[in-house]
């Protein structure tokens, strides 16, 4: 017997094992986002260092390792097993209220009507720089909580709402805390080009951006205090035009940041064509997306991040996902978490996904698995189930995983475990009692 050294957590004889992916695949288009590698009645193991050390066979797997040296083992009998979900776009970490504007919006105000009437953005700025770090980091991890509740265990995170160089610093700085504290997994993104601060013109705006935020982050990722993964722009007409985004985003790409952008959501400014030529890792929204752009996207592995919540709740057109597939873009999903568009869950993401946009419901686990994960740079070690990859997982109370996404909703009564590094992060009680009936 080959695993007589201790190991994490074994996972055993789930009715359905989700792989996701089964060859080393860093993200799946077309065909292979429509078929995911599946295996039934397997066991999954991992290992102290929290990454899965083999998936197989349940009688294959009990003959390799021994049952005394797991610090925990699963029974997962009619049960299935999924990787972690990735939240591709969120920006969790905000002060003061905005219901009010839900009814605004109810009552047919636009999103830049509200923007223009001091609400939107601004309102959330204005709250968000008068609240301490203490403050913002309670609220940011009560949201990270929920989230890994819904099954998100690899997020991505935003700053935005201070557009000065001392409140963008703040929110890093609560992400950074968050990290280094959370189990849940985090990509920071730093975007102060959100808005253009009042006061200022968006060209004023982006030379404070180049000539004083990002050597700031330069200099405090160089000193280990703040470590940003990717470079924000909300690239939109009235905002940040598209000469204003190349500059912000070349100079984020010069010191080492991912570029991750907002473009192509209220108007069409061609984002998706300057992403695909900058070399950018994703784009997100693109609800008004070229055709030349969803081509240039597509030769430049440049990932969609579509956020089918926003198109939702602010009654938009929705992004043209089935045309996106067909051309080869690897699609990606979000939530866009923010106050505008309150949804922690992306089950509930992935079934409007599959309503409003027209994806198959395995394009819409892989959009929310692996190529979210490729959207972030972190598809070698995330978004599928496989050996070598980080221990994360979510085992649901159903014998076919398709439940997570056809119960709109429904998601609290069937995740019974959320793990990270194989480690049990949450576990729903509700669900044992259910399944002892």
């Amino acid at each position: 017997m080959a695993g007589r050294q201790r190991h994490r957590l074994l996972l055993e004889n789930a009715q359905q094992l989700v792989l996701v992916c089964g060859r080393g695949e860093p993200y799946l288009r077309r065909e292979g986002a429509a078929s995911l590698a599946v295996l039934r009645g397997a066991s999954l193991v991992v290992g102290l260092d929290g990454c899965i050390k083999a998936v197989g066979q349940a009688d294959v797997i009990r003959n390799q390792f021994s049952e005394a040296t797991f610090e925990r083992i699963i029974d997962c009998s009619g049960k299935c097993v999924l990787p972690g979900l990735v939240d591709a776009h969120t920006h969790p970490v905000w002060a003061g209220d905005r219901v009010h504007e839900f009814a605004m919006k109810l009552a047919g105000a636009s999103y830049m009507e509200i923007h223009q009437a001091g609400g939107g953005i601004h309102f959330t700025v204005e709250h968000t720089r008068k609240a301490t770090e203490d403050e913002l980091f309670n609220t940011f991890q009560h949201r990270l909580e929920r989230m890994l509740r819904a099954g998100s265990t690899l997020v991505e995170c935003k700053s935005g709402y201070g557009l000065n160089l001392e409140t963008e610093l703040k929110m890093l700085r609560v992400i950074e805390h968050a990290k280094k504290s959370m189990d849940i997994g985090i990509s920071s993104t730093y975007c102060g080009a959100h808005a253009v601060p009042k006061g200022k013109t968006a060209t004023e705006a982006t030379d404070d951006i180049i000539n004083n935020h990002l050597p700031k982050l330069k200099e405090l990722k160089l000193s280990g205090e703040i470590h940003v993964n990717n470079i924000d722009v909300f690239c939109e007409k009235g905002v940040f035009d598209l000469e204003s985004t190349r500059r912000i985003l070349q100079a984020g790409k010069d010191i080492g940041l991912q570029i991750n952008f907002h473009g192509d959501e209220l108007h069409p400014m061609k984002s998706a064509e300057l992403g695909a030529e900058l070399g950018a890792r994703a784009i997100s929204h693109l609800e008004e997306v070229s055709d030349e752009g969803i081509v240039a996207m597509a030769r430049a592995k440049c990932a969609a991040v579509l956020l089918p919540t926003t198109a939702y709740m602010l009654r938009l057109k929705q992004p043209q996902a089935r045309k996106m597939l067909e051309e080869g873009v690897i699609v990606a999903l979000g939530s866009d978490f923010n106050p505008n568009a309150y949804c922690f869950s992306m089950p509930m993401v992935m079934h409007l996904a599959c309503v409003n946009m027209k994806m198959s419901m395995n394009e819409a686990l892989a959009a929310a698995t692996i190529n979210a994960a490729y959207a972030l740079g972190k598809s070698d070690t995330h978004g599928s189930l496989e050996v070598g990859k980080q221990g994360d997982l979510l085992i649901i109370n159903s014998s076919r995983w398709e439940h997570l996404i056809y119960q709109f909703g429904g998601h609290e009564a069937l995740i019974n475990y959320v793990i990270v590094k194989g480690k049990i992060v949450y576990q729903n009680e509700r669900c044992e009692t259910m399944s002892s009936y």
